[in-house]
């Protein structure tokens, strides 16, 4: 059966030049082997926290392990992304090309790797990682060059991301 969705509003002054879909957050799944595995390094990172009496590090393995079982459950939600002519639509977040210093596009589609990165101006906000799915990756770039900069040294995606699609967090 075909899910119909609904169209992205344009709650925004301006034109939708390209809009989709994408994911939340990325969901990996996870072998049995990996919570055994997981659970073994908690459990050892805890013991070791005691040891050195490092509460905080207590707390943050607690933390995170809850956030891990809490999501596990749930699936990510699709969230509205559009490119503007004033500037990007996350959901129902607007970001104007002001607060944005460059963009990349990293798309192999053998490993698996189709994402569009923003880069902000602000050093304290995080990269913005967007999923393009079949997005046509010419058009987005084509559109964004005429609004920022383009990050041609960019050539793999970032070693964070890599690490948590390896660990599958």
């Amino acid at each position: 059966m075909v899910e119909i969705k609904p169209p992205i509003t344009n709650r925004y002054q301006g034109e939708a030049l390209v809009e989709w879909r994408i994911p939340e957050y990325d969901r990996y799944e996870r072998p049995k082997m990996w919570y055994l595995i997981a659970i073994i390094v908690a459990l050892t990172a805890l013991i070791i926290g005691f040891w050195v009496k490092n509460y905080l590090f207590v707390i943050i393995i607690v933390l995170s392990s809850l956030i891990i079982i809490l999501n596990e459950g749930r699936e990510p939600e699709e969230i509205d992304f559009a490119i503007h002519d004033e500037g990007l639509v996350l959901g129902k977040r607007f970001i104007d090309y002001s607060e944005l210093s460059n963009f990349s596009i990293i798309y192999k589609p053998r490993q698996n790797t189709k994402k569009l990165y923003f880069e902000f101006e602000s050093a304290l906000r995080p990269r913005l990682s967007i999923y393009i799915d079949n997005a046509n990756p010419l058009k987005i770039r084509d559109i964004l060059l005429n609004y920022l900069q383009e990050d041609l040294e960019r050539e793999n995606e970032p070693l964070s991301e890599s690490l948590a699609r390896l660990f599958r967090l």
